[in-house]
């Protein structure tokens, strides 16, 4: 007899063989949907034990449906498609899973940041152009003359800065949540968010969405930076007023490199398709063969500890 349903709303994985096992051998049913539609979502979520979520938008008017759920995990880091305050209202928790591509993540940020400070980009353009010329196109310090500085000092953040002071670029971050003496006795500068902005060649965003992080780059905090700074967002599109950061690359006032945007896919008419100076990737800074799986394992177990009121490993709510 199960034990109960749990659904997994959309996903993007080749198969769910690892999920159908754990849950069936501890007797529960999985439901597995390709949809987005909060229609379909309501009706077949309704009497669902948990949801596991991967970009499904999960309202206020699915969750208010959900009569038995215990749990909702998010496969990922963020939980922007979660309406937390629903969730919470209904004493639903929702987890995510943080750990399981923090190497993934800073490399990807690293290999744009470096792709960026030597203009491999640009060069290579111009070289395809059949300009062949021994100097680069723009100003190009030395990475030891280049402060490497990250807006947040999380777990991504760290594995950042420890690869890019092995690479001799100078280290420094501002995170107001974090004690000044863990980024000391981790060799990074504490800076205030002012000096950042002002006085890194890379800024590097390592923050979650929230309404005081929104935009946190704008207009406003691009023209504080240096020329040619180096802006790079792996973390949440909605970090970056992209509208303000496509007409700064349109003159290089700044350079960019973006894995995640506003809108996922970036539409069609949107400003930055048309601008150089930039390095797009389509939100794959996350993806290896081994963080998959491994995603797709945490967040099982992440479910069946919610059902089996086991403690809960990565709690948001």
């Amino acid at each position: 007899m199960s034990k109960g349903k749990i659904v997994i709303t959309d996903y993007g994985f080749k198969d769910l063989e690892q999920e159908l096992k754990m849950f069936r051998e501890h007797g529960y049913d999985l439901v597995a949907l390709e949809t987005s539609t909060e229609d379909e979502l309501i009706e077949a979520c309704t009497d669902a034990d948990a949801l596991l979520v991967q970009w499904a938008p999960i309202s206020a008017r699915l969750i208010a449906h959900l009569n038995k759920c215990k749990i909702i995990v998010r496969y990922g880091i963020g939980v922007d498609n979660v309406d937390l305050n629903a969730a919470k209202q209904k004493s639903i928790p929702v987890c995510n899973v943080p750990d399981y591509c923090i190497n993934e993540v800073a490399d990807h940020t690293l290999a744009l940041a470096l792709s960026l400070s030597r203009q491999l980009g640009e060069i290579n353009n111009r070289l395809k152009k059949g300009e062949w010329k021994i100097v680069p196109p723009y100003r190009m310090p030395a990475f030891r003359d280049m402060l490497f500085g990250t807006i947040g000092f999380g777990r991504i953040a760290r594995e950042v800065l420890k690869s890019a002071k092995s690479l001799g670029f100078k280290v420094g971050a501002y995170d107001p949540k974090i004690n000044p003496f863990q980024l000391k006795e981790a060799g990074v500068a504490a800076l205030s968010f002012e000096e950042l902005i002002s006085g890194a060649d890379i800024i590097s965003l390592h923050l979650p969405l929230t309404a005081e992080t929104q935009h946190i780059i704008n207009a406003a905090t691009i023209e504080q930076m240096k020329q040619g700074a180096i802006i790079i967002n792996t973390s949440r599109g909605g970090l970056i007023d992209t509208e303000a950061l496509a007409a700064a690359l349109s003159k290089r006032r700044v350079v960019a490199g973006l894995d995640v945007f506003e809108n996922e896919p970036l539409p069609e008419t949107h400003p930055l398709w048309g601008v150089e100076h930039a390095v797009l990737t389509s939100h794959t800074a996350w993806y290896s063969e081994r963080s998959v799986p491994a995603l797709q394992q945490m967040a099982a177990a992440e479910v069946l500890r919610g059902l089996q009121s086991e403690p809960l490993k990565n709690r948001v709510i």
